[in-house]
């Protein structure tokens, strides 16, 4: 079976756990209220993109469990 990254998420060291902590940080900033609005708005989408990275590789990763567990079934 070939390995297959999505384009989002071919970068060396992209790491799905540290995007979730970087966007955490990120909903926290926005939180304490402490950023100038337009820094709130820069910030939100920055995360929306980190979702959509992560969502991309979690569908990425559903998909080869489900090929995974076709193949056994096949068996």
């Amino acid at each position: 079976m070939v390995k297959r990254k999505s384009a989002s998420n071919s970068e060396e060291g992209w790491n799905y756990e540290a995007k979730v902590i970087e966007i955490e940080g990120i909903i926290a900033g926005i939180e304490a209220g402490e950023l100038e609005l337009e820094e709130v708005f820069d910030q939100f989408a920055k995360a929306v993109e980190y979702l959509r990275q992560c969502e991309s590789f979690l569908q990425q990763r559903q998909k080869q469990v489900d090929l995974l567990i076709e193949t056994l079934s096949d068996e």
